[in-house]
């Protein structure tokens, strides 16, 4: 865990496939420990084909048996059918000219925002990408899975005031009002 938070958790996330693969396994993670899916990951990875949404998309009734009979991922056939929906939802997106990324930035001013004095499950940033998001037809993206995302990817910084990672942030901030 302690290598996850040091090079990946709060690192602003640009790229919109990773974006979704993450928003995806934030998904799974619902109900659950984050480490139990960060030790499955893997494993997700390969059974969902790397989550490359148009490979995912194109996932029949066949596969979803096939991911219900596999171990090393999380068998749930809600998040499944999700995850399914989620890549057809993402593509829509996509084809409509709408950017995964820019889509999603754009909720939090396009740059990281700062986290709160207390420790939240929710904002109104969450709440309101969540709605956006199922009103795209994406499952399992309610405001508390959605801000657990944001965390992870960056969007929102609640790391500790003492942490390196804050401090780097503080820094790449202050860069962009230099320029």
């Amino acid at each position: 865990m302690a290598a996850y938070h040091d090079d990946e958790w709060g690192v602003p996330e640009r790229d919109s496939r990773a974006l979704w693969e993450k928003l995806m396994l934030d998904g799974f993670q619902a109900g659950l420990a984050w480490s139990t899916i960060l030790a499955k990951r893997d494993a997700f990875r390969k059974a969902f084909r790397g989550f490359d949404p148009a490979k995912v998309a194109r996932f029949t009734e066949r596969d979803v048996e096939r991911l219900l009979g596999d171990a090393g991922i999380v068998r749930s056939r809600a998040k499944v059918e999700a995850t399914i929906g989620n890549a057809r939802a993402y593509l829509a997106m996509q084809a409509a000219g709408e950017d995964f990324a820019a889509f999603a930035w754009a909720h939090v001013g396009g740059a990281p925002k700062p986290g709160g004095a207390k420790r939240l499950t929710e904002s109104r940033e969450s709440i309101a990408l969540s709605k956006a998001l199922k009103a795209r037809g994406f499952k399992f993206v309610g405001p508390v899975i959605v801000y657990a995302w944001m965390q992870a990817v960056g969007m929102v910084d609640d790391h500790e005031a003492g942490c390196f990672r804050r401090a780097a942030q503080k820094r790449r901030a202050a860069k962009r009002t230099s320029r």
